[in-house]
């Protein structure tokens, strides 16, 4: 099997998975593929696209392989689906997955020392949204439960791995900047998504943020978010038109959802 068919095999292999495909499977499935000559063959065709002018590439996340649109084309996308319903995360539920994500496995002590308040809701919810998921139990006392992070923790906030999670002296470093006078107020949510370049990391094909337009709702959809949250209650969020065609897929970094049935 010549490498050119088989870097064409690797390309239909990632295009044709709904979710980012390990390079374990691919070599599964194609004669002689190691994960090494996979991300070789990954390396090529972006270069090919590069030198093509394509508006995609193949980026590693979550631990594997999927298609994303590049940042120049994005907000056409996003146009096209201005409209989709929005996967929001409250402040409290930021607050208690940045902890976990950075503490993991944390307990529900743990998170509540931190916070200060009960988090038993926002933990729950949490749960329900498959940002985190029970790992264990602890050797102290009562042995209560332990929580980490999951995949889709890392595919909503555009990660490949734990390790590329903003280093806390970075964080501390740009809460200092942003604290001066001349600045702005830091926002939580900000901290938790700014990447290095001064964008928000993408967040697959869901959204956290709200249209600068709709800034007097958010506002108010937001007090009622973090009741709900706080109490364990999902957040009430209001249906918006479902757009004709296309899968929904935006962000920096938008997925190509191919359906191959």
């Amino acid at each position: 099997m010549e490498d050119n068919f088989r870097h064409s095999v690797v390309e239909a292999l990632i295009l044709a998975s709904p979710e980012p495909l390990p390079g374990r499977k691919i070599s599964g499935l194609v004669e002689e593929m190691t994960p090494s000559k996979i991300s070789r063959a990954v390396a090529e065709l972006n270069d090919r696209y590069v030198q093509s002018g394509s508006s995609f590439r193949i980026r590693e996340l979550a631990g594997g392989y999927q298609f994303h649109i590049v940042p120049e084309f994005t907000g056409y996308v996003q146009e096209l689906f201005a409209r989709r319903r929005k996967l929001r995360l409250t402040r409290a539920a930021l607050e208690a997955l940045a902890i976990v994500a950075y503490r993991q496995p944390a307990t529900k002590v743990d998170i509540e020392h931190v916070r200060g308040v009960a988090s038993d809701g926002v933990i729950h919810n949490l749960l329900e949204k498959n940002m985190i998921t029970v790992t264990g139990r602890a050797t102290t006392v009562g042995k209560p439960l332990q929580y980490g992070t999951t995949d889709e923790f890392l595919k909503f906030f555009g990660l490949n791995r734990l390790e590329d999670l903003p280093k806390m002296s970075e964080i501390e470093e740009l809460i200092s900047s942003i604290e001066a006078p001349a600045q702005p107020e830091l926002n939580f949510e900000d901290v938790l998504v700014e990447d290095e370049i001064g964008g928000k990391l993408n967040v697959a094909d869901d959204a956290i943020s709200a249209d600068e337009t709709e800034a007097g709702d958010e506002a108010e959809r937001q007090v009622e978010d973090e009741a709900a949250d706080e109490a364990g209650e999902e957040p009430i969020i209001p249906e918006e038109e479902e757009p004709s065609g296309g899968n929904g897929n935006r962000g920096s970094g938008v997925i190509i959802d191919m359906d191959t049935t």
